[in-house]
């Protein structure tokens, strides 16, 4: 394969259409299907292996992270925005390593991860969206929900029997309860909106193919068994219940202002990097800027300065 070389401005239009083609049109019925796991076409197309795109990866991967410390600072201190990241993906997607790597950068003091997992008893006395929304990121902080109340559209979609022994159980046939749940996503994602919170929802796309391997890989290496769980197994023996949840959830809450990203994921370095790429250019798009100084508060800190300047040490 011939190596090409490409200018900023055409690496840039490559991540662009890239973006381009994992962003769900809600104006268009989505098919989980036809969304690839891997991008092998595309570097056919622009004539990169395999080897390239690692290391082409990882560069962008390291520009976009040092990019959104930046803007990070910014977005922190004009405590305009919040912005709230969802990660969902099937067993050994890789969000764990997406979310290390891609916000390895920013303070965290900015930012907070909150990963859901079975809910509590003080939990499921409340409504099915109150634990979630509880941890929705403050104006100004970056909020990263490792799998999210989609778990309530899609975990128990595949097992209906948690509903019938009465977790999180709404009182509705299965029909109108997956119905009305999606009608409540949509309705808490505008709210979230309106009060200026930017929502990117992210699906990674692994195959299951490559599940298999990184299972086995997970078996083989004893530093890596603890990631390995019983249920693993059992889960990706419902492998088609979940894509077929999935799409459906995805079908169902694609919007304008609260897009979903289906990421191809089979290959990690491309995966991070392209969510990254999305990350900063959402962040950077955003109409914000440090808060202005008072003149009673400017020579205030004229006297500080002059106080600290005479100040013996």
């Amino acid at each position: 394969m011939t190596k090409k070389t490409f200018t900023k401005k055409e690496k840039k239009q490559i991540a662009n259409k890239i973006i381009d083609q994992c962003r769900v049109d809600p104006k268009e019925e989505f098919k989980l299907s036809d969304h690839k796991t891997y991008w092998e076409e595309f570097e056919q197309e622009f004539g990169q292996d395999d080897r390239t795109v690692k290391k082409s990866a990882k560069i962008l991967l390291e520009k976009n992270i040092s990019a959104m410390t930046e803007a990070q600072d910014l977005f922190y201190a004009s405590s305009k925005y919040s912005l709230l990241l969802v990660f969902q993906a099937m067993d050994a997607a890789g969000k764990d390593g997406t979310i290390k790597h891609v916000v390895s950068g920013i303070n965290p003091q900015g930012c907070r991860v909150d990963s859901f997992k079975k809910p509590s008893s003080n939990e499921l006395a409340h409504n099915w969206l109150w634990r979630y929304t509880k941890a929705m990121p403050a104006k100004g902080m970056i909020g990263i929900f490792n799998r999210s109340y989609y778990e309530e559209v899609l975990v128990l979609k595949v097992h209906p029997e948690l509903l019938q022994n009465g977790v999180q159980s709404d009182g509705q046939t299965a029909d109108s309860l997956w119905e009305a749940r999606y009608d409540d996503i949509n309705n808490l994602e505008k709210h979230l909106v309106n009060s200026n919170t930017i929502i990117l929802k992210f699906f990674l796309n692994v195959s299951k193919k490559e599940q298999k391997r990184r299972f086995i890989e997970r078996l083989e290496n004893s530093d890596k068994n603890w990631k390995f769980s019983e249920s693993d197994l059992s889960e990706r023996g419902r492998w088609d219940d979940y894509m077929d949840a999935f799409e459906a959830a995805i079908n169902a809450t694609s919007t304008e202002n609260a897009p979903w990203y289906v990421i191809p994921a089979d290959n990690k370095w491309r995966m991070r990097s392209i969510i990254s790429q999305i990350i900063t250019d959402t962040i950077n798009s955003l109409d914000m800027e440090y808060p202005k100084t008072t003149p009673e508060r400017k020579i205030k800190l004229e006297q500080a300065l002059e106080n600290l300047l005479n100040e013996k040490d």
